[in-house]
């Protein structure tokens, strides 16, 4: 059974983790709205050169173009993105297990084969696929502690040219989607070879007028599509560190409030075995005074 003291110094160390807690919670508060903040400035950039290619597309039917090629997949790049440090719930687990399930069942053969290439962003990634014999090609840390376009520019850069080349027939990405700051998304999308997008009727009548495109309509496109991968690349690791932010958040918050349960409880514990020791002093106090009392008589 816990003294006294052992209790008191359970209720002290406690209270030093949940003064921790709480300071990481408003730590990651305070980079989620900056966070949330560049994801608000690069969403529509992207959307807007979505548009305008799902518009060109419409007009140009038949656009040759190495980005488009269908290929039987028998090579596959996977890019994972985590984060570089835990305590932030289940956003690294819910990534490596999307990207497992992913391996382990539509691309089972392949990988069984050899033929799955890794690109961890993010320490716990890697060390995850690391230690279990997957063969990872690219490991990135310290990424998100200094977040730069240049970086997703030079990324896709690699792995387009790597699809070009033939080395690859399929680029995935698995990430966290920022929903809010207590949810998050897990996203599988195909960066290559590039998807059209399908045609429906309303966007038929959205695009029912055409534009004066110069120099031509095919140039425009081979011109934007490598800035649509690089934004679509910025845009996922905008994504993943905000749901980053808003997990370790939660988390935090989370513990902060277990911490303050558990100091409530221990300190109960703690009043009622003092209590109880004060009871039994007296009693003992009492008892002797009767005792001498007797023996006196």
């Amino acid at each position: 059974m816990a003294t006294l003291r052992e209790i008191k110094r359970r209720i002290v160390g406690v209270k030093n983790t949940q003064q921790i807690t709480k300071a990481m919670k408003m730590v990651a508060a305070a980079r989620l709205r900056r966070a949330q903040e560049n994801i608000i400035n690069a969403r529509p950039y992207t959307r807007k050169i979505q548009d305008v290619l799902n518009h060109l597309f419409r007009l140009e039917k038949d656009v040759e173009n190495p980005l488009f090629l269908e290929r039987e997949v028998n090579r596959l790049a996977v890019v994972i993105l985590t984060s570089d440090r835990g305590l932030c719930g289940g956003f690294n687990m819910n990534v490596i297990r999307a990207a497992e399930d992913l391996l382990k069942g539509q691309y089972a053969e392949i990988n069984n084969s050899g033929n799955v290439d890794l690109f961890c962003l993010g320490k716990k990634g890697s060390d995850h696929f690391s230690k279990r014999n997957y063969n990872v090609v690219g490991s990135y840390h310290g990424l998100f502690s200094s977040l730069k376009f240049e970086f997703a520019s030079s990324f896709v850069t690699e792995l387009k040219n790597k699809f070009m080349a033939g080395e690859y027939d399929k680029v995935i990405i698995v990430f966290n989607e920022f929903v809010s700051v207590v949810q998050q998304k897990v996203n599988i999308n195909q960066l290559l070879p590039f998807a059209k997008a399908e045609s429906d009727n309303s966007e038929e009548d959205t695009y029912s007028y055409d534009y004066i495109y110069e120099p031509n309509k095919i140039e425009i496109i081979n011109l934007l599509l490598p800035k649509y991968l690089n934004s679509q690349m910025w845009k996922m690791l905008l994504e993943s560190y905000a749901a980053e932010l808003g997990a370790r958040m939660t988390a935090m918050d989370m513990a902060t409030e277990n911490a303050k349960d558990m100091i409530r409880d221990l300190q109960l514990k703690y009043n009622k075995m003092r209590q109880a020791a004060i009871t039994n002093e007296i009693l003992e106090i009492v008892s002797g005074a009767n005792a001498l009392k007797e023996s006196n008589n």
